[in-house]
Formats: structure tokens, C-alpha cells, sequence
């Protein structure tokens, strides 16, 4: 369920934020462009998408102070790869929502669209795939299970789009809100973390058809090629 007011008035990227709040992205809302966090937090995703593994005592060398300064700036490790994570995941939902809708897509094809662009997004970046196969049991704790904010933050996202087209006047499937949006997800992420989870290869053309056949709709065109690695201003504070 929806909370948040006006959250439908949001960017789609940004939403999941807002409905799940952690005590770093209130920080990092709460220091604007500047403060400690907000540097951290900067440097490091800066060698994530670098294809650096997160570790928080190089991070802390190279901010000049010690670990416990860091902790108590953004948290401890998988605190911040998790708000890292989102903040990529932000821009590339933007990015996927701007494309479907340009295409004109309303109702059920915009929900399937928008999830099968993410996930072509996902499978596509190689930063993203570099720290799937370098951490995968940690990697798949944070994206796919409750143990952090990424997972929840995305179904969020989805149920408020469904929201969003169901007060347009699309009749989704009938199941609860939150249930349908969590089944998209979890097939979203089937096919995204297929190498890690069943040894297959990720596919966007069976997630789209996959995600069409839930929603009841027609299955969205592949994605057209596009960067793979965010804009330097893209979900950065």
C-alpha cells in the first residue's frame, strides 16, 4: 500500500526512496550537494561503477579518517551498497519510463515495458554484472531478499505504477496491489540473476514475455541500446 502523499506526482526512480526510507538516504536528502555522507557516499559509488569492489577501509583512507567516522557517516558496508544500488537503480528507471512512455505506452504495456527496460538495463551494465559475479551470495542477499532496501524499494516502484495506470483506467490482474507488483519483481529478477540463481543465461526476451504473460498483455519490443553506465548526476545527492 501507498503511503506517502503525492508520491504519484514523483519520478518513478524516485519513489522507492521515498516509501522506503533508510537512515542514509535521509542523510544524504538532509545534506543537499554537501556534508560528509553525501562525499562518502559519492567516492564510493564513483569506484563501483569503476568496477572497484566497496571496501570501507580503502574508503576511509582515501576521505583521510578512520572506519568509525565512516560507519557513522553511511552506515556499515552492505548499508551502503544498498543505497549505492538504489541510486543507480534510480536514473535507470527514469530512463525506462521516459522511453515507454514516449512510445506511447499506457496501462499493462507501460508496466511491462518499464520492467523489461530495467532488466535489460541490469543485464546489460557491466559494472552491475562485475559485482554480481564477484559477491553473488551478497550480491543476491541485497537485490533479492528483505535482508536490505532494494528489493522493497522495487516492488514499491512497481506498485505505485500500477497505481498510477490503474487510476487511468487500466484493470490490472486480479490480485492485491502489493502482490502483483512483487510477482513482477520476483520474475524481473529470475531473469536477470539467471546465471546466478539456475545457471542460465539472463534473457530480456523471456523476462518481456515472461512479465507480458502475467500482466496479461503483449510482450514489450527489446529495448533499444543505450549506456550502460549512469550520468555523473544521475540518483547521486
Amino acid at each position: 500500500m501507498l503511503h506517502a502523499p503525492g508520491v504519484l506526482s514523483l519520478p518513478l526512480g524516485r519513489r522507492g526512496a521515498v516509501l522506503v526510507p533508510t537512515p542514509l538516504s535521509q542523510r544524504l536528502a538532509a545534506g543537499g550537494g554537501s556534508g560528509d555522507a553525501v562525499h562518502a557516499f559519492r567516492l564510493a559509488r564513483r569506484g563501483f561503477i569503476a568496477g572497484e569492489r566497496l571496501d570501507v577501509s580503502a574508503l576511509a583512507a582515501q576521505l583521510g579518517v578512520d572506519r568509525t567516522s565512516v560507519f557513522r557517516w553511511v552506515g556499515n558496508r552492505d548499508a551502503l551498497l544498498s543505497e549505492l544500488l538504489w541510486s543507480l537503480a534510480e536514473p535507470t528507471l527514469d530512463r525506462v519510463d521516459a522511453d515507454a512512455r514516449a512510445a506511447g505506452a499506457r496501462g499493462g504495456e507501460r508496466v511491462v515495458a518499464v520492467l523489461t527496460g530495467f532488466t535489460d538495463a541490469m543485464i546489460s551494465a557491466p559494472y552491475f554484472r562485475a559485482f554480481l559475479h564477484r559477491e553473488p551470495v551478497r550480491a543476491l542477499k541485497l537485490l533479492t531478499t528483505a535482508a536490505s532496501e532494494v528489493q522493497r524499494r522495487f516492488t514499491a516502484t512497481v506498485e505505485s505504477l500500477l497505481a498510477e495506470e490503474s487510476g487511468r483506467g487500466w484493470e490490472p490482474p486480479a490480485l492485491p496491489p502489493h502482490d502483483l507488483a512483487y510477482l513482477l519483481v520476483r520474475v524481473a529478477e529470475s531473469y536477470t540473476y539467471a546465471d546466478l540463481l539456475a545457471g542460465e543465461r539472463p534473457d530480456t526476451a523471456r523476462a518481456a514475455a515472461a512479465l507480458a504473460h502475467v500482466v496479461g498483455t503483449a510482450p514489450a519490443p527489446a529495448p533499444a541500446a543505450a549506456p550502460t553506465t549512469p550520468t555523473s548526476t544521475g540518483g547521486a545527492p
